[in-house]
């Protein structure tokens, strides 16, 4: 006999449990399908293991700085094995933590696959063995995504990674190409050269973290050949070549070709919905590009079957992916105040060293949308907080629209930014004007404070500066 409820979920990331939990406590009963770890990607081999390993690179970095701040410690070493371990536990942790959420809300979970198989119907593949089939008259999708392949350039787990395997080596290598300086690139560049790696960066666009601001990414490029990171913008990765325990990759680049050998790469060039084995077939469920084509509302175009993540469009990020889940499953519920998902209003954050941290429009992406422009900047060294910190590599840039004072964009690199976005992610959020920041009072002393002067500066009012 078929198991019933108001709402099913196929999938367990930080949108598939998040929608699970509010229509729960919408007073839904909902059921959740879920073929590996409570958390998906994100918790278990993204967002959460990948800040844990940083973290761990950050303290060794800093750790080669200790006569600056007046201190002293010999041996200085690392653990490499540890280091992992940590991130591993950090991740198990938390996925205990959903599974806890989700049994407290009242939530069943039902380990195994799951497709379409009619109208308000799932067939599941059941771990323990066997198949069930499900009824609900709404269905959220909420698969996630893998690692894009590229072909010749295949990953195959040993000598070239994609992110799962990067996570978990058993060794450090002594020599790392990453191809594809987005998020994933660069964070993986950053923690591996803060252990002592040798990290090149191959980027196909003109310059590093390419959907960044243009000032911010240049920024970014300095810091990270300061570090001892190359990069390579404007090329393209020919081909690999493996051998006993290296890889030779060939690159092109500007009309030349060079050989680089080294003993991993690590594949960060995209990702691609998990669209298959969902029983698509035959529905009204369009996919375009490997990803679910939805509405404002998460809506596919078959009916009572919704799609919410990075199984749908961009920004693919596990922040929106929960928004989205909230979005979907309030509409459902009938929710009078439910309001589309307006993706300017999304920060997005990179947990390199330095941090970039952005939301909003770019100055390049404001003028092409024909606005009139203020642009304010302030750099970290100007702040007293990130000069005590001994973090005074970083900057502040806004963008408001001249007309009507409404910040269009801001855009941060260095220490904790990834922390500061959030205040001009409110300001977006409430339609904030350059008047209302201006007269907020920022706390002193604070890396914050920078984000006052960065207003300020747009309207030639920076005091420190």
């Amino acid at each position: 006999m078929a198991q019933a409820f108001d709402l099913v979920v196929v999938g367990g990331g930080p949108g598939g449990y998040v929608a699970a939990i509010r229509a729960a406590q919408l007073g839904m009963k909902v059921g959740l399908v879920e073929r590996e770890h409570l958390g998906g990607i994100c918790l278990n081999w993204g967002c959460i293991p990948t800040k844990a390993l940083l973290r761990s690179g950050e303290i060794y970095e800093l750790m080669q700085h200790l006569p600056s701040f007046g201190l002293a410690a010999d041996n200085l070493r690392y653990d490499f094995a540890g280091v992992v371990k940590r991130s591993r536990a950090v991740a198990g942790q938390l996925s205990r933590g959903v599974a806890h959420l989700l049994k407290k809300n009242k939530v069943t979970v039902l380990d195994g696959e799951a497709r379409l198989a009619g109208l308000g119907t799932l067939k599941a593949r059941l771990k323990a063995g066997g198949e069930e089939e499900i009824r609900a008259p709404h269905i959220i999708l909420a698969t996630g995504a893998r690692a894009r392949q590229l072909p010749g350039l295949e990953s195959d787990g040993k000598l070239v990674w994609t992110y799962k395997e990067a996570m978990v080596p058993e060794a450090l290598p002594k020599s790392l190409l990453v191809v594809g300086s987005g998020a994933i690139g660069i964070e993986f560049a950053s923690f591996y050269r803060a252990l002592g790696c040798d990290v090149t960066v191959v980027e196909v666009l003109p310059r590093v973290l390419p959907v960044e601001d243009e000032e911010i990414s240049a920024f970014a490029h300095k810091a990270f050949e300061k570090r001892g990171i190359k990069l390579r913008t404007g090329a393209t990765v020919k081909a690999l070549q493996k051998a006993a325990g290296t890889v030779t990759a060939t690159i092109d680049a500007n009309g030349k070709s060079e050989q680089l050998t080294v003993e991993r790469v690590i594949m960060a060039v995209g990702i691609v919905g998990n669209v298959e084995g969902l029983g698509l077939e035959g529905t009204g469920v369009k996919v375009d590009r490997a990803h679910v084509v939805i509405d404002e509302y998460c809506r596919t175009g078959e009916p009572g079957v919704y799609a919410i993540g990075d199984l749908v469009g961009p920004p693919w990020l596990a922040h929106k992916a929960s928004h989205e889940g909230i979005i979907c499953v309030e509409k459902i519920a009938g929710l009078n105040d439910v309001h589309p998902l307006d993706v300017t209003k999304i920060p997005g954050c990179t947990y390199c060293t330095p941090q970039v941290a952005s939301v909003g429009l770019t100055e390049a992406a404001a003028k092409a949308d024909g606005r009139d422009i203020k642009v304010g900047r302030f750099p970290f060294i100007g702040n007293g907080k990130a000069i005590a910190l001994g973090e005074p590599e970083g900057m502040v840039k806004t963008v408001f629209d001249a007309r009507t004072g409404e910040l269009l964009g801001a855009h941060m690199i260095g220490a904790e930014v990834t922390e500061l976005i959030q205040g001009y992610t409110i300001a977006r959020t409430l339609e904030a004007t350059e008047e209302d920041l201006m007269h907020t009072v920022f706390p002193h002393p604070t890396l914050s404070e920078t984000m006052h002067e960065a207003v300020l500066d747009a309207y030639k009012r920076a005091i420190h500066f």
